[in-house]
């Protein structure tokens, strides 16, 4: 006789008779409620655009980060648990720097990536004398990484609580990645310019969240092919990206709202 669903989910490695881990699903769980963040990827460079929620209008929007840098020439933006993806980001930098120092050179994206997805799974029930912590549960959080190296030219990954890590042309995560992936299937195309990739983004963003779009509650980064050199955009640039934003064709989410209520 099998045990109950709750015999299986109090320990991280636990598998239940189904083979599944059900601490790493709950943690998967908790990206759906997360930010919605976009990831671009052109011939010029990639994109990143994530919303970033305001609890009160008197909160300062820069203390909010939802994109962070990796490396010179790689960042992420995330969704989730802020704090994990701090602790994730952290190890990162820990790694490309050691990298750096070691080698004489860029760590490569991937190799980054695989760093991040490496300490995902880093988590156990128990103690290891030998290690300065463990982990007590799975990451809460995803990020899309983009960045720019010599082999691969300009690259976009998702990194999942799962461990798992998979390369995209372009991809959403976060509590709205549904519709906005539906229209990324819609409106991507490999040959587009890394400013209608700036564009497209937003314009997700604005479709899919429940407040209007400005350049308070929305966070944007690029990595070109060219400069190699990660940037997260000021307000001050955001304003005339939004402004040349196209009407939108269809209501969008918080129009939908409005509506309801």
């Amino acid at each position: 006789m099998f045990g109950t669903k709750s015999e299986y989910d109090r320990g991280v490695n636990t598998f239940s008779p189904e083979g599944r881990l059900f601490q790493v699903e709950y943690a998967l769980g908790a990206i759906k409620l997360g930010s919605t963040a976009v990831g671009i990827q052109t011939k010029e460079g990639v994109v990143l655009a994530v919303e970033r929620r305001l609890a009160s209008p008197m909160m300062e929007p820069s203390s909010i980060e939802k994109i962070m840098e990796i490396d010179t020439h790689v960042g992420c933006a995330m969704s989730g648990l802020t704090a994990d993806a701090r602790t994730l980001v952290d190890h990162a930098r820990v790694e490309t720097q050691n990298h750096w120092f070691t080698y004489n050179e860029k760590m490569p994206v991937e190799s980054a990536v695989h760093a991040i997805s490496d300490l995902a799974l880093d988590f156990s029930d128990v103690g290891d004398s030998e290690r300065k912590k463990v982990m007590s549960r799975p990451f809460g959080v995803a990020l899309l990484v983009a960045g720019v190296d010599d082999e691969n030219g300009p690259q976009l990954w998702n990194a999942d609580p799962s461990g798992m890590y998979t390369r995209f042309s372009a991809a959403a995560i976060g509590s709205a990645h549904e519709g906005a992936e539906g229209m990324l299937h819609e409106q991507y195309n490999q040959s587009m310019s890394l400013k209608e990739a700036e564009d497209l983004a937003l314009v997700i963003l604005r479709q899919v969240m429940e407040e209007q779009l400005n350049s308070r509650n929305v966070e944007m980064a690029c990595i070109t092919a060219a400069e190699r050199k990660f940037r997260i955009y000021s307000s001050t640039e955001l304003l005339p990206i939004i402004e040349r934003l196209p009407a939108p064709t269809l209501p969008t989410a918080l129009e939908l709202a409005q509506r309801a209520s």
